[in-house]
């Protein structure tokens, strides 16, 4: 009896825990913020592909671990940017403080794309799916307005046999459910121009129950909403040397507001450092380099400021991004944001 109310309020814990963040945790959303709002899909003139891993809280044994991969691309064969005055030279810094004097919104378009995740914590595994479909408007001159959608499927997997009992096959655990599958769906809007951005999304809209057991006594757990809200301005200190601030609120009741204050500096387009600040969580450190007009890689690393921090050594994500299509042929058009 002692071993099954163990196991039961393990159970009621996790579905405790459910309702809390859900959804996995990033350092670089900085440079993918596709990740987290639909409305980004389509923004560029390339096919934008990022494969990225993530290593939370070393030293803790079965802490999260999170896969992820992402694509998205504009619709038609029109470049976004085809006015005279925004098309860079080939090889020239298209985010220069000249070029970007010259800036012109894109016209109207739309972009679709992909994301997949697959985090990992202890016994629990969830993979989240889906397909981004989005509209950019071309409000004026030098801003777009982007309305975006994510539809998709979550998998909540529980691995049994990695939890450890007293006895084995324990009555207590043949109510289990291992696995279990959840429709998705997410909104994003973005505003933007050259030098600046703002955006909110929400993720998992749909209302979802979550347990692991059928016993009607322990089926608390719920999905809940997840929203982001984000804003950061670009500035030129000199001709190829930019600084970006930025704000991250993340609010996922009925845990805490998270605030994350971000700062970035570029070097003309192709090398990059910033910080990052977690509101009591974490400071980070970040970094980046374009190998060439289609390859580029990103690293971070979290220190950690919380209780944690006597526990773990911080946190690893690593991030490499493939730019399909170049038509300029430059060492990345992304954004620097």
């Amino acid at each position: 009896m002692r071993v099954r109310a163990y196991i039961f309020s393990f159970f009621l814990l996790l579905s405790v825990d459910l309702c809390a963040q859900q959804r996995p945790q990033y350092t670089q959303y900085i440079f993918n913020n596709y990740l987290l709002n639909p409305a980004l899909s389509g923004m560029e003139n390339y096919t934008d592909l990022k494969f990225g891993y993530r290593k939370q809280w070393t030293g803790i044994q079965d802490a999260p671990k999170t896969t992820f991969f992402s694509a998205n691309l504009a619709l038609g064969d029109q470049y976004l940017w085809r006015n005279a005055l925004s098309l860079p030279e080939k090889g020239e810094d298209p985010m220069s403080r000249n070029y970007m004097q010259n800036y012109t919104s894109s016209p109207s378009h739309h972009g679709i794309g992909i994301v997949a995740v697959l985090d990992d914590v202890g016994p629990l595994s969830r993979l989240d799916a889906g397909l981004t479909y989005a509209y950019h408007l071309q409000v004026n001159n030098s801003l777009n307005f982007s309305v975006g959608i994510l539809a998709g499927i979550s998998r909540i997997g529980l691995d049994v046999n990695a939890l450890e009992f007293e006895v084995q096959n324990d009555p207590a655990i043949q109510n289990t459910i291992v696995s279990q599958i959840k429709p998705d769906l997410g909104l994003g809007v973005w505003l933007y121009g050259a030098n600046f951005f703002a955006g909110a999304s929400v993720q998992q809209i749909l209302p979802q129950k979550l347990s692991f057991t059928s016993d009607p006594n322990y089926t608390a757990g719920k999905e809940v909403p997840h929203l982001f809200v984000t804003t950061g301005y670009r500035f030129f200190v000199a001709e190829d040397i930019a600084l970006t601030p930025s704000i991250m609120v993340k609010m996922v009741r009925p845990t805490p507001l998270s605030i994350d204050a971000n700062l970035k500096a570029v070097f003309k387009d192709r090398f990059w450092l910033g910080g990052s600040y977690r509101k009591n969580d974490s400071f980070s450190a970040l970094a980046g380099i374009n190998i060439n007009k289609t390859f580029n890689v990103t690293y971070s690393y979290d220190f950690l400021t919380s209780q944690l921090n006597t526990v773990s050594n911080g946190s690893h994500e690593i991030v490499l991004g493939i730019q399909l299509n170049n038509v300029y042929q430059v060492m990345s058009h992304m954004r620097m944001w």
